[in-house]
């Protein structure tokens, strides 16, 4: 176990968690009032929480806006001409945003979004990369009411549709295009594909990011703050009109032009504490993605109060989250929470290894970042590079580190203290999920730790760990992570289907809701993450559903059958492996494997890539049809089968499999 130091422990909003958390306990609502108390409301609740089983309501009765409260209130105070965001290309050039200027073009963008025909309730899908105008685009919506449905722009257009069409949405906002390291990647190509059968979408609103002629060549993103004070800032040379054939007479429109053409000023709508702000999808263990439903009240008091006290929120501090505002980290940790506690968000535009495997480590000696959140996929990926790379690089400005997206290893967790936070910088491992909103088991900057474990849960979550039966699992034993009580950020439901929330949620132990995860918690009472229960499958901290990827191999002409399982890989924590029967007449093949690789890429996204395609005449199925994909981990993981398997139909099918290896 690793303790404090006294200046950490001196430092922290809360000093000594376990007489806290009791006092909690004995009545949440009261707590999570003192804290909605700390933000700005146009009206107060008339009740804290309203709990009928499976829904819950926070804040019943009150209205806000969370925009109210990330930009809003902070016009009044010093805060205005505080940074709120440092952006930074993957060619270095920068971008800064006060909270003044970050306010005038998310009112410029509302009345875009306004001019255009959205209105409050509304859905908005946003498929842009990571760039100023990502976070301006949800912060736009919110402001007006509209519901920001944020796609992740590495989704294809297949996957892209699904979720436009699941979410009713009118309106897209994409990207001509962006760098990703040494490539250009066709955004607004994705789009036109995923819409052209969509007659809902009235208009894509697209960001000019690349050059539409020339290779690679950057623009400025069509934006006019902070000139000033980014000298380094690239223009668009008005001598390169965009290739006329990119966009849609009537149907597309470029952002530059539509912000060229608006007002700075637009009222924020009052909302009820309980109305839609975002949905965001997620793999569950059935093909379909789930339309996460969060609401303006309770997400915003839940993000506001965790991040402030786990990472010890100062007004100096640099907050660098490595996540993109496709996933939940990236909603709830790069945009609306660090506005709202008023803090300065630094963004980096490129991935950790490029141009050069030390960026990040640059990143954080030259802007000083204190506070620095990241995936144990990275951590692991720069771990295995070695000391010598960020030993080159000053991260004495680090006060706390954070890991997030799935179990970090001690292994890993070692290599971060000692080597990023040099023994003097605490680890914030925290695990929540975008149902959940917010961190839920995290340590405090006050907490001893131990490595590899997610320490204890946050303040009014009543967190525990089951049997199969649903009772407390004994000390160190594995069970099943349950959640038994509400909590603010909780989602409301799951978009356009309120029985698939009740089934996926509240069914397997009526009354509490089930994680998907499993974990063991020791004598101390710390809980260790385990993995996932389900079909559901952990890349890179990135949730997969087995379901869709067996969907999207089943489209392949070549291939009747399929099934995906998830098995340990030493850098994304899981990789895929698929398991393909093909049809008859079609015979087994290398170049099969990687065609079929390839398809699933299309498919869904390069995340969904296979590492092993293994061709199999039968899968194992019970004599009830339904395929047993724990010997299929089994096999993929051990080579092996071990437990029961007296259900199967067929034993031989097994036996033949365990002699296929790729």
């Amino acid at each position: 176990m690793i303790l404090p130091s006294k200046e950490i422990v001196d430092q922290a909003y809360v000093k000594d968690y376990e007489k806290l958390y009791k006092e909690v306990q004995e009545d949440p609502e009261a707590f999570w009032e003192n804290i909605a108390h700390e933000l700005s409301w146009f009206k107060p609740w008339d009740k804290v929480l309203e709990w009928n089983f499976p829904y819950a309501r926070w804040f019943v009765g009150a209205q806000c806006n969370i925009v109210n409260n990330a930009l809003d209130r902070h016009q009044k105070t010093a805060t205005k001409d505080k940074l709120a965001y440092i952006w930074v290309g993957q060619d270095k050039s920068e971008r800064k945003y006060t909270y003044g200027e970050l306010n005038e073009q998310v009112c410029k963008f509302a009345n875009v979004l306004k001019s255009l025909g959205i209105r409050k309730g509304d859905k908005v899908s946003i498929y842009l990369p990571r760039i100023p105008e990502q976070f301006i685009a949800m912060l736009a919506c919110a402001k007006i009411g509209a519901v920001h449905s944020v796609v992740f722009s590495g989704f294809s257009s297949e996957a892209l549709k699904n979720r436009i069409l699941d979410a009713q949405a009118k309106l897209v906002i994409t990207a001509n295009a962006y760098p990703y390291k040494d490539k250009v990647l066709e955004s607004k190509k994705t789009v036109d594909e995923a819409i052209k059968d969509i007659p809902t979408i009235e208009h894509v609103i697209v960001v000019k990011r690349i050059e539409s002629e020339g290779k690679g060549k950057e623009t400025s993103i069509g934006n006019e703050v902070g000139q000033s004070n980014n000298s380094n800032n690239l223009t668009s040379s008005p001598n390169r009109p965009p290739n006329p054939n990119l966009m849609t007479a009537v149907r597309d429109l470029w952002y530059h032009e539509l912000m060229a053409k608006t007002d700075t000023i637009c009222s924020t709508e009052i909302m009820e504490a309980t109305d839609p702000l975002f949905i965001l999808y997620t793999s569950g263990s059935t093909g379909k993605p789930k339309g996460v439903l969060h609401a303006h009240g309770g997400y915003m008091v839940g993000i506001y109060l965790t991040l402030k006290w786990i990472f010890n929120l100062q007004p100096d501090d640099i907050w660098f989250c490595t996540a993109d505002a496709g996933w939940v980290t990236g909603h709830s940790y790069i945009v609306y929470s660090p506005l709202i506690n008023g803090a300065t968000t630094f963004v980096y535009e490129g991935t950790p290894d490029y141009p050069h495997p030390g960026i990040w480590w640059e990143l954080i000696q030259k802007y000083k970042i204190s506070k620095f959140y990241t995936a144990p996929t990275a951590v692991r990926a720069m771990m295995r590079l070695g000391d010598e790379i960020p030993n080159k690089y000053d991260l004495s400005s680090l006060k706390i580190l954070g890991s997030v997206g799935e179990p970090i290893n001690p292994e890993a967790w070692m290599w971060y203290y000692k080597t990023i936070g040099k023994e003097r910088c605490p680890i914030m491992d925290t695990w929540w999920q975008t149902e959940t909103g917010m961190q839920m088991i995290t340590p405090l900057p006050s907490s001893p730790l131990k490595p590899g474990s997610a320490n204890k849960p946050f303040f009014g979550v009543e967190a525990d760990v089951v049997d199969d039966k649903g009772s407390p699992a004994a000390v160190n034993t594995q069970g099943f992570l349950v959640i038994k009580k509400p909590w603010p950020a909780m989602l409301r439901t799951i978009y356009g289907d309120h029985e698939r929330y009740k089934q996926q949620y509240w069914s397997t132990f009526p009354g509490i809701y089930w994680t998907g995860d499993e974990a063991r918690r020791d004598e101390d009472g710390y809980f260790w993450i385990m993995g996932r229960a389900d079909d559901v499958i952990k890349v890179s901290g990135h949730r997969l559903g087995s379901s869709e990827i067996e969907s999207a191999l089943v489209s392949h002409p070549f291939v009747a059958e399929s099934a995906v399982v998830g098995i340990p890989h030493e850098l994304k924590g899981q990789g895929v492996v698929a398991f393909v029967t093909l049809v008859s007449g079609q015979a087994p093949s290398e170049t099969l494997k990687d065609e079929l690789k390839k398809h699933v890429v299309t498919q869904i996204g390069a995340l969904a890539r296979p590492e092993q395609i293994r061709f199999a005449k039968q899968l194992p199925k019970t004599r009830s049809g339904k395929i047993m994909r724990r010997l299929l981990r089994q096999i993929a993981s051990e080579g092996k089968i071990t437990g029961d398997t007296t259900t199967l139909e067929d034993i031989s099918v097994v036996a033949a499999l365990s002699q296929d290896e790729e």
